[in-house]
């Protein structure tokens, strides 16, 4: 099982809230540690997290989910709601880079995705999530490549595929219907022929005897 698949079993319950995309991340820059913090949990690998809640109305939440060395499982740290989200800075509009800010009400953290696709998988998500779940005091985008504001994004291919699937079932089935309609004409037709051609021998049959 990946990582992004035991986030959303084991830290986002099915039943009462569901993951709908995840971006490994490091820090670009340091966190001040207080000087007399001490016992740290050694390395660990960080996703920032969106998610949103199966009740209604929905809340969605943007999640800091972190995996301890040597540790198997994943914890929840900082979370903040959708609401609180000011700013999603792409760092770069001409390129697929994996740079990227996020700013909060009350935090700003610089990131640094696995990669420029990754990065840019989870700003479709997060855009559409901001654009469905947001009825005004959205975020700003600002940086992010031109192409994440179209309507090709994932979630609309997805949604094309899906739709494209069940139109071409849909047409399978009633092909289906059709060829077993024509099979059922063509077999009372059959029977048809066929009672006639008994009730013709069997007449022949009685004149014959008599």
């Amino acid at each position: 099982m990946s990582a992004k698949a035991s986030i959303s079993k084991e830290v986002f319950s099915p039943q009462d809230e569901r993951m709908l995309g995840a971006v490994l991340v490091k820090r670009r820059t340091k966190k001040k540690i207080p000087f007399l913090a001490t016992g740290g949990q050694g390395e660990y690998r960080t996703y920032i997290c969106l998610s949103v809640t199966n009740k209604r109305p929905a809340q969605v939440f943007i999640t800091k989910v972190k995996q301890f060395e040597g540790a198997s499982n994943f914890v929840r740290r900082s979370q903040w709601t959708l609401e609180q989200l000011r700013q999603v800075n792409g760092s770069d509009p001409n390129r697929e880079c994996p740079e990227f800010d996020l700013q909060f009400d009350n935090a700003c953290d610089q990131w640094m995705a696995s990669s420029g696709s990754e990065k840019f998988t989870f700003f479709q998500i997060l855009h559409h999530t901001c654009q469905r779940y947001l009825s005004d005091q959205k975020p700003e985008f600002i940086n992010c490549q031109a192409r994440l504001f179209t309507g090709n994004s994932i979630l609309h291919t997805a949604a094309d595929s899906v739709t494209s699937a069940v139109q071409k079932a849909s047409q399978a089935l009633n092909e289906r219907g059709e060829r077993l309609g024509r099979a059922e004409e063509s077999t009372a037709e059959m029977m048809n022929s066929a009672q006639q051609f008994a009730d013709t021998a069997h007449k022949l049959a009685m004149k014959h005897k008599c």
